[in-house]
């Protein structure tokens, strides 16, 4: 009896506040009272449901999308029993709501999922020093209190940071730790270009936005006036959930046309009925400078115009020998370059479908259809550039745009429409505040590139870009508020970089691939267990976000670990959070500002009373702004409305059209750059040189080397290119461990059926991937979606590795990527060449019916 009362206790319980999986039956049936999860419905906070049944609250949405959508949570008698979405006004194709997809209406079940880590934990075999650092990953876990986790922590960061110098620490990603590490002497960090691939460096250097910063493509309403849209390798109904496809079918009901690029017939082709032109992975390159050779083939400026000249001698640089940047050798420019002036290979219809797979009559057709009419968008994701070498498809994209002058004009763009921007580009409407909390500079220079971090593990050196190569010694990983040992290349590299360490210490609220293999895993808390919060999404709205339950368990968030961890190493808290995270929440909301009806200047957006101060708790100022507070925090959103013709439209680089010489770009020319001197020099201090002008180079391990010899087409070892699409079952790697969702997307491999004929693979069967990296299984989907010799592999699987046979049963599409730099330190990750084949061992379950990561102490 003793003993039930102090689990009780443990738990914090009573018997009406456990949270439920959909309802209060079903919780009974999954998750037993004894757990104690508590909703916290405060008092004034949410609206009451108009059938009487409890509370709605605004509960965060907080995954990385792109689309950040309105999710409300039912709170009846302590449990959550629904979800919705937005209904805070009427929909309409102007004013449209900001809905949430599968994986948001799901949240219920990863908050409250019986897989939730409950408390700080070490593995049962680890010693200072690793002890036992062969058995991370499959060891025992051990249940200890948060005083000996942050003991254990705080003692192995001083011992490792005395004996190997402050390098040796690796903080991932970035989040509250590295902060502290920095007041603690420094870290070694790691940067890379993520999701952006190419798009992150390159195009800023020859004038081009990158998609998230900058933005180089125009709103949804001007979308309207697009009279063909190209989606080039973009898929926005699995990649950019929410309004990005609603506003794509606004501008199909306005009469727009559209075309899909890409290795797949996608979701995003059916909806809109596109015309699907199947090109192969890392090939997009390839493709525009066949297209481009076309446009300078058959533009005739009297019968048949395809190529904007004036555009051309007016807005750039380099296109011609004509007119090249000063101090450029004038055979290096790029119309000569197409022609095959000077090193005697055009770069013809014909060569170009040789390397993408696309038949020269239809390049030709492209060309026609892009050169020929008044008004289209071009438009890509960051997918396609997100490969090795993938600078010149970048600059080739871009100057496809230019050549027919559709930048920076109503109904005309060119550029990223992906994440927040997808299909609706423009400055933040709604912007951010700022929550008080300050940062430290770290006194550590090294920076790990993504693609050489677990090499820089392993082999002890690394290249400093701009520098050279410097030595490493990594002795302790802090994995932090990241992903990096599921979502960065070469995982199977990482996970025997993560048993060569001394020490590895993760966050994570469920047993993640980072907290799998680590020594002491610390509990962190979902959005949902937090003060409270704000979130962007597209332009034009703002989320805020409520507290839905107490930390569960022994959750604390990132903060509050950095804060006491910061104690433990001695240091002065304060010094990084002088604030409270109640009034870090509220500093955010009174300094979040709004686009005032003139379209130009900003005012605030949350009107703060004396009282509001007063109820908070916290220090402020009463404000007028555009919504009052409560509201704000009940309504859970705050939206621009927009119509046609209204102050906050937005036509990318319109500024520079109208006016070059007096709103030059930030190049050296002022303009944009085809030529980019910029590009080649910053590339000699990365990993391989890039040309000024977008030169075709075969991407390491693209299509160009699934061949033993190119010239015979003699297929080689892996005659298979791989790319790893965004799969609604997750975003990225999250939601992975969610069952509903393993059951709605079963995660398999999508093989085109030819293929699968000559291989004697059926649907259904387990097939092997495999390469020199990793092999991984899956069951097979044949399609006729999907082009011949490429396979589609979801991105973000959780890794579920047998050591033994070192091959995963998860479909990890990290294990089949490489440690690979090239250009400017691009990430290149839907660069990737493997073998598939019939597995001969026993078949895969279905991944809903495998058992979940659930700790039992």
């Amino acid at each position: 009896m003793l003993d039930l009362v102090q689990k009780i206790k443990d738990f914090k319980m009573t018997r009406r506040s456990f949270i439920g999986w959909t309802s209060a039956a079903a919780a009974t049936a999954v998750i037993p009272v004894s757990r104690g999860l508590v909703v916290k419905a405060e008092t004034g906070t949410g609206t009451d449901d108009k059938n009487g049944e409890g509370i709605w609250k605004a509960a965060a949405c907080w995954h990385n999308c792109g689309g950040r959508c309105v999710n409300k949570v039912l709170v009846q008698d302590g449990v959550v029993i629904r979800q919705k979405t937005d209904d805070t006004h009427p929909d309409s194709p102007d004013f449209p709501q900001q809905r949430g997809c599968l994986r948001g209406r799901s949240q219920r079940h990863q908050v409250f999922g019986p897989d939730r880590l409950k408390y700080p934990m070490k593995r049962k075999n680890w010693a200072v020093g690793g002890g036992k650092k062969e058995l991370r990953g499959k060891d025992q876990w051990v249940r200890i209190s948060w005083d000996e986790a942050l003991d254990i922590v705080s003692s192995e960061i001083t011992r490792i940071s005395k004996k190997y110098g402050n390098e040796a620490l690796w903080a991932t990603g970035a989040g509250q730790i590295t902060k502290v590490l920095s007041l603690n002497g420094g870290c070694t960090t790691d940067y890379g270009t993520t999701s952006w691939g190419a798009w992150y460096w390159a195009p800023t250097m020859m004038g081009v936005a990158e998609g998230w910063t900058d933005l180089g493509i125009n709103d949804r309403i001007d979308l309207r006036n697009s009279q063909l849209i190209v989606l080039w390798g973009e898929n926005p109904a699995w990649s950019s959930p929410g309004s990005p496809t609603y506003n794509f079918m606004q501008a199909k009901k306005a009469g727009a046309r559209f075309i899909s690029i890409d290795p797949s017939y996608t979701e995003s082709a059916r909806t809109f009925q596109a015309d699907w032109v199947p090109v192969r992975p890392g090939t997009d390159h390839a493709l525009a400078l066949g297209i481009m050779n076309a446009l300078l083939d058959e533009d005739d400026q009297l019968t048949n115009p395809l190529i904007d000249w004036e555009f051309l001698h007016r807005y750039t640089v380099g296109f011609d020998a004509e007119h090249m940047p000063e101090g450029a050798d004038s055979k290096e420019n790029f119309k000569d370059y197409l022609l095959g002036t000077y090193d005697n290979l055009p770069k013809t219809p014909e060569w170009a479908s040789e390397i993408c797979g696309v038949e020269p009559t239809r390049i030709r057709e492209l060309a026609r259809q892009i050169g020929s009419t008044n008004r289209v968008a071009l438009l890509t994701g960051w997918g396609p550039a997100r490969i090795n070498d993938g600078e010149g498809w970048v600059q080739a994209f871009s100057i496809l745009g230019m050549m027919t002058g559709h930048m920076g004009r109503s109904g005309s763009m060119t550029g990223v429409s992906c994440h927040r921007a997808a299909g609706n580009g423009g400055p933040w409407l709604v912007k951010a505040g700022t929550d008080g909390y300050l940062s430290v500079k770290n006194p550590v220079t090294n920076l790990l590139n993504h693609n050489e971090i677990f090499t820089a593990v392993l082999d002890g050196k690394f290249h400093q870009k701009g520098e050279g190569e410097r030595k490493a010694n990594i002795q302790l990983i802090y994995h932090q508020f990241n992903a990096t040992l599921q979502t960065r290349g070469a995982m199977k590299m990482g996970i025997e970089a993560h048993k060569k360490v001394e020490f590895v210490v993760s966050h994570a609220y469920v047993l993640t691939t980072n907290a799998k293999y680590s020594d002491v895993v610390l509990p962190v808390t979902t959005e949902w267990e937090t003060e409270g919060g704000m979130l962007q999404g597209n332009r034009e709205m703002y989320i805020v976000y409520s507290n839905i339950t107490d930390p569960l368990y022994e959750a604390k968030s990132d903060v509050q670990i950095a804060k006491e961890l910061a104690a433990k190493l001695g240091l002065d808290s304060k010094l990084l959070y002088p604030v409270s995270e109640k009034q870090a929440f509220f500093n955010k909301l009174a300094t979040s500002k709004v686009i005032a009806e003139n379209g130009v200047d900003y005012e605030p957006l949350v009107t703060i009373t004396a009282q509001d101060i007063k109820e908070w708790g916290v220090v402020g100022t009463p404000q007028q702004g555009r919504i009052g507070l409560k509201e704000l925090i009940d309504q859970g959103v705050y939206q621009v409305q927009r119509k046609p013709g209204d102050n906050f439209g937005f036509i990318a680089y319109k500024d520079f059209i109208e006016n070059p010489e007096g709103k030059p770009l930030k190049t050296p020319s002022g303009k944009f750059e085809i030529h980019c001197k910029t590009i080649h020099e910053e590339s000699k201090g990365g990993w391989t040189e890039i040309a000024p002008i977008p030169k075709y180079v075969p991407k390491t391990k693209g299509f160009e080397d699934t061949f033993e010899n190119w010239e015979s087409k003699k297929k080689g070892k892996y005659p298979f290119q791989v790319y790893n699409p965004h799969y609604l079952r997750r975003s990225h790697s999250t939601f992975d461990n969610v069952q509903q969702l393993r059951e709605a997307w079963p995660n398999p491999v999508f093989i085109n059926k030819s293929d699968g004929k000559r291989l004697g693979i059926k649907e259904g069967d387990t097939v092997l991937l495999f390469n020199e990296y990793g092999k991984t299984l899956r069951p097979a989907h044949l399609t006729e979606t999907m082009t011949p010799g490429v396979v589609a592999l979801p991105h973000g699987a959780w890794v579920e590795l047998d050591e033994k046979e070192e091959i995963d049963k998860a479909g990890a599409d990290n294990m089949l990527t490489g440690p690979i730099a090239t250009g400017l330190g691009t990430s290149g990750w839907n660069t990737a060449v493997c073998n598939i084949k019939k597995w001969d061992g026993e078949p895969l379950k279905e991944d809903v019916k495998w058992d979940q990561r659930i700790i039992k102490f």
